[in-house]
Order: C-alpha cells, then sequence, then structure tokens
C-alpha cells in the first residue's frame, strides 16, 4: 500500500507500528496497527476511525485465501513455502490507489513517488491523531481545483493529470467497484481514458486484493517472471501469460510470490535516469 520510502501519508515507527492516513467514506482517518502476542492491535483516529477498524480485516487479507494457489514451479513452490502469511489485502478504497498509480504511469518509480509526496504535502491535510508530519490524501474537490502549473511542479504531464482528471469527474461511479467482481471493476476502471490494463491491475490488487490482478505492460515484470521460471533472459507479456497460464485465478499471487522469490535476471543497462520536466 505504501508508494515510497517517503510516503506522507504511511509510516512504520520504532515500536514497530505501521500507521497509514486514508480519505474514506466516513471522511479523513489514521490507523495505527501492530503486532501484539500473536494477535493485531489497532487504533484509529478521525471521522473515519469507524470505518478504518470495521474494514482492517480485508485491509490484513482476512477474505484472501492463500491455499487457492497450487505451486507448479519450484521457484513459487519454495517462495509459498517460505512466505506462509503472505496475504492479498483489500483498501477498499479505489481512488486512493488509483491515482498514485496513474502517477506511475511511464515513468520511474522514484519520479511517480516524488510526485505523489509532494501533491499530498501542498494539497493534503494533517492526518487525525498524535502522529505529526502525517498526511492524508486531498478530497475530490482539492484534487479537481489543482492548477495545470502545481501538477508541473510536481513532475506530472498533462497526460497523467488529465488522467486523473477524468477519473474524478466520475470518482463516485469508481469508488463503487470496490464492490464489484474484479472483472467487472476492471471493464468500469478501463471506461476511463487513459486507464489501462497496467493501471487498472495495480489498482484493483490494492484496492479488492485481486489474485489474478496481473500487471500486464510492465517494463520488468516479465524479464523477471521469465528469468526465475525458465532461466531465459529476456521476456514477453505474451510468454508471461503462457508461463502463468496453470496459476489461472491466481496469477498475480504467483507473481508476487516470483518476486518474493529474488531471483532476478542479472542487469545489462545502466538505470533509467530519474526525469524531472519541472525545468521545462
Amino acid at each position: 500500500m505504501r508508494r515510497g520510502p517517503g510516503d506522507p501519508a504511511f509510516r512504520t515507527t520504532p515500536d514497530g507500528a505501521v500507521w497509514r492516513a486514508s480519505r474514506t467514506p466516513q471522511g479523513p482517518g489514521t490507523l495505527r496497527v501492530a503486532a501484539a502476542g500473536g494477535a493485531v492491535e489497532a487504533q484509529a483516529w478521525g471521522p473515519g476511525a469507524e470505518w478504518l477498524l470495521e474494514t482492517l480485516p480485508d485491509l490484513l487479507g482476512d477474505r484472501d485465501d492463500p491455499s487457492a494457489l497450487t505451486p507448479r514451479h519450484r521457484v513459487v513452490h519454495e517462495a509459498h513455502r517460505r512466505n506462509p502469511g503472505l496475504r492479498l489485502g483489500r483498501s477498499g478504497l479505489v481512488l486512493e490507489a488509483l491515482i498514485p498509480t496513474v502517477l506511475e504511469q511511464k515513468v520511474t518509480s522514484d519520479e511517480a513517488y516524488r510526485a505523489w509526496r509532494l501533491l499530498l504535502q501542498r494539497f493534503g491535510e494533517p492526518a487525525p491523531g498524535p502522529l505529526e508530519r502525517l498526511r492524508v490524501m486531498p478530497d475530490v474537490r482539492t484534487w479537481r481545483l489543482i492548477p495545470s502549473w502545481e501538477w508541473h511542479r510536481a513532475g506530472v504531464d498533462a497526460k497523467r493529470s488529465d488522467t486523473i482528471a477524468r477519473a474524478l469527474r466520475v470518482a463516485p461511479r469508481l469508488e463503487e467497484a470496490a464492490q464489484l467482481t474484479p472483472a467487472e471493476a476492471e471493464r468500469r476502471l478501463r471506461l476511463v481514458p487513459g486507464i489501462g490494463q497496467w493501471t487498472a491491475a495495480e489498482t484493483l490488487q490494492r484496492a479488492l486484493g485481486a489474485p489474478d490482478a496481473l500487471t500486464l505492460g510492465d517494463l520488468h515484470l516479465p524479464r523477471i517472471v521469465g528469468y526465475a521460471l525458465t532461466g531465459r533472459l529476456g521476456g514477453t507479456d505474451e510468454e508471461m501469460v503462457e508461463l502463468l497460464r496453470p496459476y489461472e485465478g491466481q496469477r498475480h499471487r504467483a507473481a508476487r510470490l516470483v518476486l518474493l522469490s529474488g531471483r532476478v535476471p542479472p542487469r545489462r543497462a545502466p538505470r533509467f535516469p530519474v526525469g524531472d520536466i519541472r525545468g521545462l
């Protein structure tokens, strides 16, 4: 759920607790979650506190069923064995998942994380509760009133900001997608111009905990999956889909396990430079 190490809406504290600030259907809220003697201890603040506590089991993967995946490759089997507690959580908040995902379109992670951080620091509001410098993302009206030059200052080009603006016009309909099946939710998301397979999958993984929402159109994932499962370099979306065919219905979970295996292809090229359009 966290968008980079400097996410203003997310914090871990030295006592091991995880803090999240969210804009719930009841308003802004802050959630603190920590392990407590084999159980989970949670506290919440703000108008959205009750909603955050009621939906905490979903966020922690209570609806998820890790046993639904039957490993067909040694790499997946070992990762599954070493991560028995891995569950796919669902936040139930579509815009909270969608907007930062759109910011990640066609740019490096560092660029997207910087944009999210700058926008929340500039237009978000202080999160309820005792933790300082935690921010709640803007409400729909505030997002819609962000002027073009502020998007530019955050390093967001017009194509991405326009996609977010179109999504905000139908925000209530998109939030309803959290109550739909993943297939129905994907169809609804992709009615918005600028939201394609990649963006829909990344959103559904977080908002609905969709186990089959495989990320297609990603620069790195096909190469990582291809190398982990076959030992070959390269890899395309088509090849990845074919390799993960035995996991139909659980392809996102299988890909997550591949990533957790740590088996990645050797780097053969320099990292992509971090772009910055703010000086243009």
